[in-house]
């Protein structure tokens, strides 16, 4: 038998599992580039490419089919978030010199999380969880593809480009799965 409790919300009992769901991509928050909370429940029911960056970087050049990526696809139901880090010692510490270097070398439009760590015990709660159900990031550009419902997440190496065949297939199918499958 499933222990259960109570939550009261405003007067209205709930009844919860004891325990904790398991957490999906959309009870993370970040804290945007420009500053201010950057809540991945915002997009909820869209597919997430959830993207570790540095801008001086051999992979740097990623960003262009990163943009293209969300480009193309935003209007389906894709976003691209770039998450700079300095965990490898090739990102700026600086907000906005990472903005200027971003949307001047390559016009990125999509969100950009602050300066966050993605491996290790610093690592952000997202990646700590995504780690733990698609590997760890190993070096920057590391990509996770994230399921519409946020419980599906896919890994992807620094060697595989946005615009990889391997990238585009699981892509496809991520965008053509509705919310709940």
């Amino acid at each position: 038998m499933v222990e259960r409790r109570a939550l009261i919300l405003g007067g209205l009992a709930l009844a919860t599992p004891a325990l904790a769901s398991t957490p999906n991509a959309f009870d993370f928050t970040f804290q945007a580039l420009e500053g201010g909370p950057m809540p991945l429940a915002q997009y909820r029911g869209r597919v997430l490419l959830v993207v570790n960056t540095a801008s001086f970087c051999g992979f740097t050049p990623q960003y262009a089919a990163l943009q293209r990526l969300h480009d193309a696809h935003e209007a389906r139901g894709l976003t691209v978030v770039g998450v700079p880090s300095n965990d490898f010692n090739q990102e700026s510490t600086d907000a906005r010199k990472i903005r200027e270097f971003c949307e001047g070398m390559f016009g990125i439009t999509f969100p950009m999380t602050a300066l966050n760590h993605v491996r290790g015990e610093r690592a952000h709660p997202f990646f700590a969880w995504a780690a733990r159900e698609a590997g760890p990031v190993r070096w920057n550009f590391h990509k996770y593809l994230v399921s519409r419902d946020g419980r599906r997440v896919q890994g992807f190496s620094t060697q595989t480009a946005p615009d990889s065949p391997a990238m585009i297939r699981a892509l496809e199918a991520a965008l053509a799965a509705p919310p709940g499958a």
